[in-house]
């Protein structure tokens, strides 16, 4: 048996390429890993913006989330109907070309690859982040433990899509138990631990127009939909009724994201946790519900995984919308 079987297993026959498609359970794990983990660094992208105008603009966290929950659900509901109208797969691409031409097709083709791109640096930097704050003797080898990252994640998908799946349930739905545990531990906690207002920080730190902070803190929070395009673009991965299967799909993706996002940022805003360079605003949130202990360390290790695995969209995806673009000879 050649090294090349032993890392990434023997071919697949395409006549076998049906029965390795996904149930809804694993398309869940390998599609949703992207958006799901977007609520790791989603709130601390809205606080870093609202940092700048001072504590009063703190309180408009709230309304950003729900306006970026409401957000999610006009695009979810969106592709919803991309799925069934295009059960094909292709996603923006396809819909872009059929109906309003060539060229915006190709601009929303090429927006998507290069998005799929900087979705593996953002995703992995982001779960090595979350390492590092746990252990931040390791933040001194935060390059080499991204390379490592990707290394696996590549060798995981030569493997194949099914085998990539069993690999990336454990995590995600490790993540899916940890984050609602999280925030009905704030929830208990709030009984005796009331509101208390922000430390160290002046009412107002700048005189810039308001308004600008606030679209600012809303533009950076909407990192939270990053990946959402993800089940439109793979129902090919999905077994039969492919459309149908992939729908269900994306409906429970963006009902865990919503409350994950909204709990997360109410949490944050009521225990007055601020952003920093050193460690990350999900693992603020852990260590004051649950100190440094063994849950503590559970999600952070969820939120790792999670975070790391969600390049495996770009994985997914990248192949198929070239695919799909090489078929109307747009690629080689």
């Amino acid at each position: 048996m050649s090294i090349k079987n032993i890392l990434i297993g023997s071919p697949i026959e395409t006549i076998k390429e049906k029965h390795e498609r996904l149930s809804k359970k694993m398309g869940l794990a390998v599609f949703s890993s992207d958006p799901l983990s977007s609520v790791a660094y989603g709130t601390e992208e809205i606080l870093f913006a609202l940092v700048v105008g001072g504590a009063a603009f703190l309180n408009y966290l709230i309304p950003i989330a729900v306006a970026i929950v409401i957000l999610v659900a006009i695009v979810a509901t969106s592709y919803y109907q991309t799925i069934h109208a295009y059960s094909s797969g292709g996603g923006a691409y396809i819909v872009a070309k059929d109906n309003l031409g060539e060229y915006p097709g190709l601009v929303a083709g090429a927006a998507l690859l290069i998005d799929y791109v900087l979705t593996v640096t953002v995703s992995i930097s982001a779960g090595i982040a979350a390492i590092t704050s746990a252990f931040p003797g390791m933040r001194d080898h935060t390059i080499l433990l991204c390379l490592l990252a990707i290394l696996f994640i590549t060798m995981i998908n030569l493997r194949g899509v099914r085998e990539s799946g069993r690999v990336f349930s454990f995590p995600v739905y490790l993540f899916i138990g940890s984050l609602p545990l999280l925030i009905g531990a704030s929830f208990l906690k709030s009984s005796s631990l009331p509101h208390l207002p922000y430390k160290d920080l002046p009412e107002t730190t700048s005189n810039i127009f308001p308004i600008f902070i606030i679209l600012k803190a809303f533009a950076s929070g909407c990192a939270t939909l990053t990946g959402i395009e993800a089940v439109s673009n793979g129902v090919r991965a999905f077994k039969a009724p492919e459309a149908k299967n992939a729908g269900t799909t994306l409906v429970w993706m963006a009902v865990l994201l919503g409350i994950l996002t909204i709990g997360i940022a109410y949490y944050a805003n009521y225990y007055s946790i601020l952003p920093n360079t050193d460690e990350t605003v999900l693992s603020q949130l852990a260590r004051t519900i649950f100190s440094k202990g063994v849950i503590y360390y559970m999600i952070q290790f969820a939120t790792a995984l999670i975070l790391i695995l969600a390049a495996n969209t770009s994985y997914a995806d990248f192949p198929r919308l070239s695919s799909i673009m090489a078929n109307d000879r747009y690629l080689p």
